[in-house]
């Protein structure tokens, strides 16, 4: 299993340290990892942005510290909740195929996207088949390319691992595979190893971090008590030390077959701050558990 760090973990959001990508390739590499997932939007690889001079720059960088970057990770919603006359859906299939191509530039052989968020004016159905139709496109594009999608499993159209193999099905296309994650399957109380088993052998990525919950409550003067409020706050923390079961997980993965790629993410603001120093301890901590508990 190859182990892989993601870009965005040092992109300066959430209050986090940033580094540019150069430099985020090192740090990547003297921590330790095989690989890298370059975040596909600025400040590290946005195709606005990118120069044949910047992608020469990067793969010397990937040379020197003897990296791969394996995947792009770019960021879709396929709703388009917008004004009607905007073409928010061309837009972003024409956002994938950049990616795509970039991703062909570098190496990598993947581009992770996601499906869409609700819509109040879309239909369920209509959705549905509005995402499936993006992919398809996204996924034919990126095949000029030599480029497999992996849709994650993070926004609301098939976010349960069932009608995300459904969507699957529905996309219908050979280099369309999964980004399949355990946080939100365990934040919605999945079964982690049967769940892994069972989307294991469609699966190309699978991007990690580790949280704990934290319970949340309202002050109700009239009764002199609290209310609970619901869904729980959740914090990043150190990797093995949060609610989620990785082992499961992973066992799970590895009973169906899986042999991609882990990556590893800060995603949101972590506990103990953004600084450079917490960042590579997290980083570091994820390679030590992996190691330990799977290789």
């Amino acid at each position: 299993m190859k182990l892989c760090l993601f870009s965005v973990s040092y992109a300066g959001f959430w209050g986090q340290h940033a580094l540019n990508v150069n430099d985020f390739i090192a740090q990547a590499s003297q921590l330790g990892y095989d690989s890298v997932m370059l975040m596909g939007k600025r400040p590290h690889l946005s195709p606005l942005d990118v120069a044949s001079e910047q992608i020469e720059s990067i793969q010397s960088a990937l040379n020197q510290h003897q990296m791969k970057c394996s995947i792009i990770g770019g960021y879709t919603d396929f709703s388009g909740t917008g004004a009607a006359e905007v073409p928010f859906l061309e837009m972003q299939i024409q956002y994938v195929e950049q990616l795509a191509q970039l991703a062909q530039q570098l190496d990598a052989s993947t581009v992770r996207i996601f499906t869409a968020y609700d819509s109040a004016i879309q239909m369920p159905h209509a959705l549905w088949c509005r995402v499936v139709t993006a992919l398809q496109e996204c996924c034919d594009r990126a095949a000029a390319y030599d480029v497999t999608i992996a849709v994650q499993n993070h926004h609301d159209v098939a976010v349960h691992s069932d009608a995300l193999l459904e969507l699957l099905h529905d996309i219908d296309r050979p280099n369309c595979k999964l980004g399949f994650d355990a946080w939100s399957p365990a934040l919605r109380d999945e079964n982690l190893f049967e769940a892994a088993r069972k989307m294991a052998p469609h699966t190309a990525i699978t991007t990690n971090a580790d949280y704990i919950k934290m319970p949340r409550f309202a002050y109700q003067p009239e009764l002199i008590n609290y209310q609970r409020q619901q869904p729980d706050m959740v914090r990043a923390v150190k990797f093995g030390t949060g609610f989620i079961d990785y082992s499961a997980f992973f066992h799970g993965l590895k009973e169906g077959g899986f042999k991609g790629i882990a990556t590893y993410e800060m995603c949101s603001p972590i506990r103990g701050g953004g600084q450079l120093d917490n960042l590579n301890d997290f980083a570091s901590e994820y390679l030590t558990w992996m190691k330990t508990h799977l290789m």
